[in-house]
């Protein structure tokens, strides 16, 4: 690399033969979220967190929803500055239990992530990711070490999707998932259901194996509605049946979590006992209506729900 050139994730900069993080400490987003809007489900329902990301990612997937950032350069892009030290400052300010990482992806800004993680987590407060898992096994471990939760993306169970659609490739994610799991990760999982190219039978029937084989049945998943965008416009939107679809497919597999989102539904933003069927969590959007979780278990029946609770 070239002085003054950047790698595929067009952050680290080579900097006087010195490769820099240029975005670190300038986040170029930073909201108070619900904790629904991640989507995290099972994971301090009800709550704010504090959400930021930098600019750039790892991945160049052609149906991004945050393409406008996510494909940014850094000098294209308005920042704040916000040093590693402050955020869980702002989080406590704003009266934020949690925080995350997010919008873009935590692994392209992975050193202000991992900095900030342990910080956070120093103050009491928590730590969670909304990634693509897309990254190498030793830096992933060590950045598991400070994370709570995650919704992690499994965006099909196809190595070329990965890279016909992401300018990826499939495996490296696997590996995130289960090595998250395997840390002590809450992990929740979200597949958005993609005309044509994901939203198939037998390829639903694939990957809701893979994960209840490899994952756990426990493992929440999120069917989400796809909408044309970026450089993938001549797709139409997914239709309500093919989530319906995808949640009876997933359901029958054995899955005890599983819900559908990017479109209001009846029943599949809520959350209900495995055992005894119970409506425990009822949504709507990102509204929490009605919460009959007794310290994280089912109050008709006990049954222990997976779940950071408190």
């Amino acid at each position: 690399m070239e002085p003054g050139q950047s790698g595929d994730c067009r952050v680290r900069i080579n900097i006087d033969g010195k490769l820099t993080a240029v975005t670190y400490g300038f986040p170029c987003s930073v909201h108070i979220d619900p904790m629904e809007k991640k989507p995290m489900f099972h994971f301090l329902p009800g709550t704010s967190v504090l959400s930021l990301a930098t600019v750039g990612c790892n991945l160049h997937c052609k149906n991004c929803q945050n393409w406008e950032i996510s494909q940014c350069d850094p000098e294209d892009s308005a920042a704040f500055e916000i040093s590693h030290e402050a955020v869980a400052a702002l989080a406590i300010r704003e009266n934020c239990r949690s925080v995350a990482y997010t919008y873009t992806d935590p692994v392209v800004y992975y050193e202000y992530a991992l900095d900030s993680s342990i910080k956070v987590h120093e103050a009491g407060l928590k730590n969670v990711l909304v990634t693509a898992g897309y990254i190498s096994k030793a830096p992933w471990r060590e950045l598991c070490r400070h994370v709570d939760g995650a919704n992690i993306d499994l965006k099909a169970l196809s190595d070329s999707f990965y890279r016909d659609i992401c300018d990826a490739t499939l495996q490296p994610v696997l590996d995130a998932l289960v090595l998250a799991k395997e840390s002590g990760v809450l992990v929740e999982v979200t597949t958005l259901l993609i005309p044509t190219l994901n939203d198939s039978d037998n390829h639903l029937q694939q990957l809701v194996r893979w994960i209840r084989q490899n994952m756990g049945s426990e493992t929440p998943l999120h069917f989400s509605r796809f909408f044309p965008q970026h450089r993938l416009r001549n797709l139409p939107p997914t239709p309500p049946a093919t989530l319906n679809r995808a949640s009876q497919i997933a359901e029958a597999e054995g899955l005890k979590y599983v819900y559908i989102g990017n479109i209001l539904s009846e029943r599949g933003e809520n959350t209900y006992c495995p055992a005894c069927g119970k409506l425990l969590i009822k949504r709507k959007g990102y509204t929490i209506l009605e919460n009959e979780l007794k310290h994280g278990r089912c109050d008709a029946c006990g049954r222990e729900i997976t779940g950071v609770w408190q």
